[in-house]
């Protein structure tokens, strides 16, 4: 029977602390991590369009992603504070982002996507996920007074390199839904 993983944030006396990664070896780091806005055809048209009230969304939203990934040690704990070397912000639209529902239906869905890159000790991901949520986030407090019922979800992660335990790459679910015409 494989032994049950244990938390490196706890130390032999079950205390929280900040995993020591000096003795790990340096690599090159990659993360790729998405968050699902689901938002009204309106609020979709509006960022089409470009005429939001606030300005360009996806350019606010990919400056604030950028952002986000550099804050990422501030606002996560036990998160160490990294050299950021890359950090890219894109944009999807999805369609059938609901099991069942019709191409073209009342809502959309937009794909924040975050990719992070670093030459150091420990991952990345940390700094992708917060990157593809504070991008998400933007796109909400952007148009919120076109649609308050967004909803941000599917904040994940896609895949990462790098490091001791190696290469993960997330698998398509039955019914995931599928990337369409990038919005960049």
């Amino acid at each position: 029977m494989k032994p049950e993983p244990r938390s490196t944030h706890f130390n032999a006396a079950g205390e929280v602390h900040m995993v020591d990664v000096t003795s790990k070896e340096t690599t090159v780091r990659e993360a790729v991590a998405s968050a699902l806005i689901r938002l009204s055809a309106d609020a979709a048209e509006s960022i089409r369009r470009g005429d939001a009230k606030k300005g360009d969304v996806l350019a606010v939203a990919r400056l604030a992603g950028i952002a986000g990934a550099k804050w990422t040690s501030h606002l996560i704990p036990l998160c160490h504070a990294i050299p950021i070397e890359a950090v890219s912000i894109d944009f999807d639209w999805v369609t059938d982002s609901e099991p069942g529902e019709v191409a073209g239906a009342a809502r959309q869905s937009l794909r924040c996507i975050a990719t992070a890159r670093t030459t150091g000790k420990t991952g990345i991901e940390m700094e992708a996920m917060t990157a593809a949520t504070t991008a998400a986030l933007t796109v909400y407090d952007m148009l919120k007074s076109v649609d308050r019922s967004m909803e941000i979800d599917q904040v994940r992660l896609e895949s990462k390199s790098g490091g001791k335990s190696g290469v993960f790459q997330r698998t398509p679910d039955s019914g995931e839904a599928t990337a369409g015409d990038s919005a960049n």
